[in-house]
Order: C-alpha cells, then structure tokens, then sequence
C-alpha cells in the first residue's frame, strides 16, 4: 500500500506538471498585456501625456522666483587726492578694506493675456492624453492579433508534425510489408528501397517540424515576454468562427477603427495647434511685482559724504503690455505651417480610411475563400483516408501495385495540409477582420 501511494503521487505531480506547462491563449494574451515591449513603451508615451495634461493649471499660475546674493571683498586701496587750495597732490594708503555687500528679491511674473494661448495649450495636452490612450489600445490590438497569429500558427505545425509521425507510421508498416513481401518472392528490392527513402524523408521532415515550432514557440516567447527557450504545450485545435457577416463589420468601423481615430485625433491636435500660432498675433499683458532688499557695509570710506552703512528694501508692482509689431513675419510663417499639418493630418486620416476599407473588403474575401476550402478539405480528408485504407488492404492483398498505395498515402499527407493550412488562414483573416473593425479584444 505504501508503493501505490508513492507512485499515485508521483503520477500526480507529473500530471500537475504537465497542467502547468498547458498554455492557453488567454494565458498568452494575459502575459502580453502585461510583458510585451511594445505594449509597455506605448504606455510610457501614454503615461508621459497624461502627466503633461495633469500639470497643465500652472500656465494659468503666476510665476515666482527668487534671488540672494551675499558679496564679501577685502582690497588694498591706493587713493590719490588733489588739494585744490595747495595743487599738491596726496597719497592715501589702505590695506584690508572690507566691504559687505548683501541683496535678495522675490519676483512675481502672471501672464494675464496671451492671445489665449494659455488655454489652446491646456487644450491640446488633454488631446494628446486622449490620444496616448488611443495608441495604447492600438498597439494592445495590434499586439493580441501578432499573439494570436503566432500561437495558432504553433498549433498548426504541430498539428502538421501529427500528420507526419502518421505518415511515418504507415511508410514504416510499408517497408515492413515490403520486406516480408520480399522474402517471401513476392515483392522486389526497389519497392523496399523506395519504402525505406519514403521513411527516411517522413523522419527529415519531423525534424524540420520540431525546429521549426520551437523557433515559432520562442517568438510567441518574446511577444508575451516569457524567456527565450521556455517550453509551453499550446491547444490542439484551431478554433474558427464561421459567422461573420460584412455588414456588420463595415459598418461605423471610423468609430471602432484606433488606427482611423489616431488620425482623427491627429486632425484635433493640429486644429489646436493653429490657435496656439494664432496668439502670437496678440499683444501680451502681465502683471509683475518684486519685493527687494540691498544691503552695502563698509569698514572706511574715502568721502567723508559716503554713509558706512546703507540699506534698501522695498516693495513694487505694475503691468506690462507686449505688442507685437514686426518680427519677421515669423508668426505668419507658423501660422501657415500649423494650417498646412492640419491639411496633412486629414489627408493622412482619408488615407487609412481606404487602407482599412480595403483592408476590409480583401480580408472579408479572403474569409470566405477559406471558408470554402476549409469545407472542401473536410470533405477531402474522409476520402482520402478512405483510399489509405483501400489501398493498403489492396496493396497487401497483391491486388494492388506498390505505386497506388504510396500515391494514396502521399494524397493524404497533401490533404492534411492543404486541411490545417485553410484552419490556419481561416483563422487569420478573422484575426485580421476583427482587428480592422477594432472588435478583436470584446
């Protein structure tokens, strides 16, 4: 009892591990959102928007600063004087003349008028915060689209590597009849040699297949940020959904679309960016105030008029008006500039609005296409097994020639992938489909 109980354990913990090396494609997508470097950049660009608009009240807050200056000296003086009753000239001598000189100011600058640039700017910060979310949710769909076209792309290899080892076991019941055939004289050499090649190539291609799914796994890695060479088991099937209608996906994808509301939101900002030129044309009016304190202490003076002490502290205030008059017409210049991004940024958005259109309308035939050879396939794989069986058992028999049985065999290996290639492109034109109308995530 003590036996079974350690091997019932054993046997647990490997099923459990087996469990825990199962990656779903909601794994991989959850692991995406949360690891994948392009994901993760856009947001810091997001993140960086939205601090932008969240300190964007201090354009409307006055501007402070302040300044202390403290200035120690200590010279040797030589001073020459002219005595205008006696013409003579004297000389006076000083050494170690310290004077201390100390002054600090608090300066205030509110900028009451600006053409009304102030409040186009915080306008345009909270646009670019719009727009940074946008972009994170264009590179989320765009990224779960790259997930999910990899992964299923893992689960067709490896549905593919299936068909091989199948077909490795059918070559390899093929050479052994073979070589029973042959020994018994009923068979011949190059049938058994053409058997054995037939195993050697299924084996080369199984090798092929390994490689190329543990390349595929390790970019599917690098998208969900797992470390390069980690091992996961995917799903064996492709799920597909045949039900999608045009209709419903042409319609209002502008709303839907990010890369098509990236533009639009391009159009906004550009919009607001002609009002910021605009309040150049403006004059500038500011209210300024300063409060200061100077303060100059001298050991000696040379004129007896000049005090050893002298202090100044005082408190001011005003407007000032900026006109702008000439300036090379240099606001003109931005002016135009900013008119000519908006005439860019719409024919940018009119651009991608065809580019999805089309998008659309060649996904959405394609979608179909794959439809109909998925049924075609489906219907194709039952007879083409059908022949495998018949063919064997004729081939067995002596009935039928070493030839039809490996053309059969061979049809079938076409049929499975012609099978798995209509799933797999299925799957990616309703990705694509999805990602377009920007339904791809509900």
């Amino acid at each position: 009892m003590k036996y079974v109980s350690i091997i019932f354990i054993c046997l647990f913990s490997s099923v459990l591990a087996n469990a825990q090396q199962q990656l779903t494609l909601q794994d991989a997508i959850a692991a995406a959102l949360k690891n994948n470097y392009d994901i993760l950049l856009t947001r810091n660009d997001s993140t960086s928007y939205a601090l932008d608009r969240y300190y964007s009240f201090a354009a409307f807050l006055p501007q402070v600063n302040g300044a202390a200056n403290a200035i120690w000296n200590t010279n040797n003086q030589q001073l020459k004087f002219q005595n205008r009753n006696t013409g003579k000239d004297s000389l006076v001598i000083r050494n170690g003349v310290r004077t201390t000189n100390m002054n600090y100011s608090v300066n205030l600058n509110w900028t009451l008028f600006d053409g009304m640039r102030m409040f186009a700017t915080r306008e345009r910060l909270y646009e670019l915060e719009q727009l940074g979310g946008l972009s994170v949710k264009g590179q989320i769909v765009n990224s779960v689209a790259a997930v999910i076209n990899n992964y299923y792309n893992i689960v067709r290899q490896k549905l593919q590597l299936k068909a091989v080892e199948e077909q490795m076991s059918l070559t390899e019941e093929r050479m052994k009849l073979a070589d029973k055939k042959l020994s018994v004289g009923l068979g011949s050499k190059p049938e058994l040699l053409q058997a054995k090649v037939d195993y050697n190539a299924q084996r080369a291609a199984q090798l092929n297949q390994l490689t190329l799914i543990a390349q595929l796994r390790d970019q599917l890695s690098q998208l969900i940020g797992f470390k390069t060479g980690s091992v996961f088991e995917v799903a064996d099937t492709i799920p597909t959904n045949m039900g999608l209608q045009y209709g419903e996906l042409a319609t209002k994808y502008e709303e839907t679309n990010f890369d098509l509301l990236i533009a639009k939101k391009s159009i906004d900002i550009a919009n607001i960016t002609v009002k910021e030129a605009r309040a150049g044309l403006w004059p500038t009016l500011s209210f300024n105030s300063a409060y200061n304190f100077t303060r100059s202490d001298n050991s000696v003076v040379v004129n007896q008029n000049q005090p050893f002490f002298n202090q100044n502290k005082g408190f001011n205030y005003g407007f000032g008006l900026n006109v702008p008059i000439l300036n090379g017409f240099n606001t003109r210049r931005l002016i135009k500039q900013a008119k000519l991004d908006v005439e860019y940024q719409k024919i940018n958005y009119e651009k991608q609005r065809t580019l999805v259109d089309v998008g659309l309308t060649n996904s959405f035939k394609n979608y179909e296409l794959q439809k109909q050879l998925l049924t075609l396939e489906n219907d194709n794989i039952v007879q083409a097994e059908e022949n495998v069986s018949i063919a064997r058992e004729r081939w067995k028999q002596g009935v039928a020639t070493f030839i039809e049985y490996r053309e059969a065999q061979f049809s079938l290996q076409d049929a499975r992938n012609r099978l798995y290639a209509a799933q797999y492109n299925l799957k990616l034109a309703e990705t694509e489909l999805l990602r377009l109308k920007g339904d791809l995530l509900k």
